[in-house]
């Protein structure tokens, strides 16, 4: 009985903890969501309103009448869906080929990915810009999705060389005695056992392209190409001053992130996980 009493207090603990750290995240969720119901034209709530009387539903409808965010959300899905795609097969190439090389040299390109992490997105603008200017890539989308086929991050290179190197060397070498070319490997072997990392650079990926502000700002010149986060600021010079508005506007550039994450957070975690002590 001790022992299970023991083993009850932790699992209790675990979940008091979880849902105290998923409490931080969903409050002010809720807030924005109750926020964005208000009625037009009312300052923000000094309290926590968690469902305005009356709900003022039309305010969703209101913000594409007001700016055409239809189109600017259009936009972000072709910028994610090319984006995506190119940084997570960029990625993994990079991360694979450094798994299978010496350690003498996978060390010195470790050392390279982390000091390339840490020099600021600040100086690199001036640089890109005049970059894409030589290459007629201003005012296009492919300007926006040009960080995807450097793999978008060093960070999202670390991910896949760390998935594939805690893979089985046993696995690689049994592929390369069958004959198998390192980009079969890759895609039959070492893809299919990092599904978790795949997912969570997939995720970050689309979170990164979806809220990019300051690269369209500087890149975009056409009306006609601006993503979602600019036709927010948009909507915000056209009615500074009506808060649901506003609100209504921030629900709608979340809602895609929040629904894509409740779709894959199954994925994050490793097989047999969900089934150990705390998954039943």
């Amino acid at each position: 009985m001790p022992k299970i009493m023991r083993q009850s207090a932790i699992v209790v603990r675990y979940h008091l903890l979880a849902l105290a750290i998923a409490l931080m995240f969903v409050v002010p969720l809720v807030w924005v969501v109750a926020a964005s119901l208000r009625q037009p034209g009312l300052p923000p709530s000094p309290s926590i309103e968690w469902l305005p009387n009356p709900p003022a539903w039309s305010n969703y409808s209101r913000i594409f009448q007001i700016a055409p965010l239809g189109h600017y959300l259009q936009n972000s899905l072709w910028v994610v869906l090319l984006a995506v795609p190119i940084t997570l097969v960029v990625a993994s190439w990079a991360g694979f080929a450094m798994a299978q090389l010496p350690p003498p040299i996978r060390r010195w390109l470790i050392l390279l990915t982390v000091l390339l992490r840490m020099v600021p997105l600040t100086a690199l603008w001036l640089t890109r810009f005049m970059l894409f200017k030589y290459l007629f890539l201003i005012d296009t989308y492919w300007a926006l999705i040009a960080p995807a086929w450097m793999g978008s991050s060093p960070f999202f290179v670390l991910l896949f060389y760390w998935s594939f190197r805690r893979m089985p060397p046993e696995f690689i070498e049994a592929a390369r005695l069958e004959g198998m070319g390192p980009l079969r490997i890759w895609a039959a072997v070492a893809m299919p056992l990092a599904r978790p990392t795949i997912m969570t650079v997939g995720v970050l990926t689309f979170v990164q392209y979806w809220s990019d502000f300051v690269n369209p700002l500087l890149y975009l010149k056409s009306e006609r190409l601006y993503t979602l986060p600019i036709g927010l600021q948009i909507l915000q010079q056209l009615d500074i001053t009506n808060w649901p508005l506003l609100m209504a506007g921030s629900v709608v550039l979340m809602a895609p992130v929040l629904l894509l994450f409740f779709l894959v957070q199954h994925a994050f975690w490793p097989e047999g996980r969900l089934s150990g002590p705390y998954g039943r």
